[in-house]
């Protein structure tokens, strides 16, 4: 790994058919408490989808899309399809220190948990 990259741990989150819809995503997966709350963040621009920031509520999100909300990273993978994931449990993440992630570009994506919907 470069000095530009870094190792993403997101929480993967398996939908049931694609396309699916951004703000069901944040509300059915439990990222938010409800779907008013789903379309707000959304809407302030608080979500970021594929390193963007999102802010159209009904947004197609497919298997593949990569979601960052409140400082945690979202891996979309369409239910039954998520043998390209590596689980990891959560005392198996490396330490690692705000420093050594600044001015770093994302590269890789790993989960640390399942979330189906």
């Amino acid at each position: 790994m470069s000095e530009n990259e870094q190792e993403i741990y997101a929480t993967l989150v398996e939908i049931n058919q694609e396309p699916t819809e951004l703000y069901k995503i944040l509300k059915f997966a439990d990222i938010v408490s409800g779907g008013g709350e789903a379309k707000q963040v959304i809407s302030e621009g608080y979500v970021y989808l594929n390193g963007e920031v999102e802010t159209r509520k009904r947004k197609k999100i497919y298997a593949g899309d990569l979601l960052h909300f409140n400082g945690q990273y979202f891996q979309i993978a369409l239910k039954g399809a998520t043998d390209d994931y590596e689980l990891l449990e959560e005392q198996e993440q490396p330490e690692t220190t705000p420093s050594k992630q600044e001015n770093k570009a994302p590269r890789g994506k790993k989960a640390r948990k399942a979330i189906t919907f």
